[in-house]
């Protein structure tokens, strides 16, 4: 098959630079995606969150639906919209405000999950060595499911590919200026700013964005020369640093790191509280995990020994893209269990087309509703989310002295 004639010679009978190809290939793609976005979500090609049925906001606070409906009629608290048949529908602020709500009025019982002052903030470092092992489909999910359970969430994007800022309504080479990730919190120099200087709002109330682009990659080009210059902080620390200056405005951080062990990847992993590694349950991916954790313990040793801070309240393995039909997934995860007991979470992100048919149009499953989907499908896969994020939220409860 002859190629496209752009490939093969230009009108000037000169084959183009393979640069060039590339580079218009990709800002093809970028003019594409901008439209999609623009199409998918007008008039200003922002994002925003559906809202809630009684039933959904009732689950999600932790009440009967009937009492729900006796606090509208008794007008306590926000009242809801009407819709179709008059049904009953709440933005996620109101739940929030629900929430605050029913906790001042309560004996006792939390309607309102955030921290005490003495209750560390939980940076949760997502991490695996592999691609495709789930990493960004667990991070987005985890912190949009503690930001609907009434959780101060900051999600961040430390990976250069940034898919997570994409799935949170950003296009990173349009949207993202320079100097506008956690790069400019972490990078050497002059032009170093506070994080909260970055952290953007997203459309999900309580859920905040450190979003990420290519300039990430310059911190692991910068690294190995402020070492040689024997800079003050330490590169492992800068992470650390950064998201410290802002604990006090967050319960949980979500950290979504890339695909190496870089310095970024080693930053997060010291400034995480807890380590949820993603596997999906097959050899090849378990294979690499196992070098993954040898390299890792072999640099965090050298970290640890430079000063380097480790101390993690819980270390899990998540089973992601789990198919229960297939005998050697299920061998494989029934493999990492008798190895690694209760390190490995009980339930098990299973594999749907819900998950990935709603990421077409750049969402997750939270965000979408069950009217889109076969029930059978939708109940199974947001079955399997909640009971994974659920999971975690008890991890971290646990961690706070708030639950046995």
């Amino acid at each position: 098959m002859a190629k496209a004639r752009s490939e093969k010679t230009l009108a000037t009978g000169q084959k183009p630079l393979m640069t060039d190809v590339i580079a218009g290939d990709g800002a093809a793609l970028s003019a594409e995606l901008l439209a999609m976005r623009e199409a998918l979500f007008p008039p200003v090609s922002k994002k925003s969150l559906r809202s809630f049925s009684s039933v959904e906001t009732a689950k999600l606070i932790g009440i009967a639906d009937a009492y729900l409906r006796q606090l509208s009629l008794g007008g306590k608290g926000p009242q809801p919209s009407i819709i179709a048949g008059g049904r009953r529908s709440y933005t996620l602020e109101q739940i929030n405000e629900l929430r605050v709500v029913l906790e001042e009025g309560s004996k006792g019982k939390r309607y309102v999950p955030h921290r005490s002052d003495t209750e560390h903030c939980q940076v949760m470092a997502v991490v695996n060595f592999k691609g495709g092992s789930g990493k960004t489909t667990t991070a987005a999910h985890l912190a949009q499911f503690l930001a609907l359970h009434g959780y101060r969430v900051l999600a961040v994007d430390l990976d250069p590919q940034a898919s997570l800022t994409a799935l949170y309504g950003y296009q990173p080479e349009y949207d993202i200026q320079p100097n506008q990730t956690m790069y400019a919190a972490v990078r050497y120099g002059e032009e170093r700013l506070p994080l909260q200087d970055v952290i953007r709002k997203t459309y999900f109330s309580g859920l905040d964005l450190v979003p990420g682009n290519l300039e990430l990659m310059e911190f692991e080009h910068d690294t190995p020369r402020a070492l040689a210059e024997h800079n003050a902080e330490p590169f492992f620390g800068r992470v650390a640093t950064a998201l410290g200056s802002v604990a006090d405005n967050y319960d949980v951080m979500i950290l979504d790191c890339p695909p190496q062990l870089g310095f970024l990847t080693l930053g997060a992993l010291c400034a995480a509280t807890g380590l949820l590694i993603t596997v999906h349950p097959q050899m090849l991916d378990v294979m690499s995990m196992c070098q993954f954790l040898l390299m890792a313990s072999d640099i965090l040793k050298v970290v640890q020994g430079s000063g380097g801070d480790l101390d993690y309240d819980f270390i899990r393995y998540v089973v992601t893209r789990f198919e229960p039909a297939d005998a050697p997934q299920t061998q494989m995860v029934a493999f990492m269990r008798s190895l690694f007991r209760e390190r490995v979470l009980n339930s098990t992100m299973v594999k749907s087309t819900a998950v990935s048919d709603a990421g077409l149009s750049k969402q997750t499953l939270y965000e979408v509703g069950r009217e889109n989907f076969s029930k059978q499908t939708y109940d199974r896969a947001i079955e399997s989310l909640d009971a994974v994020n659920g999971e975690i939220e008890r991890l971290i409860e646990q961690a706070w002295g708030r639950a046995s």
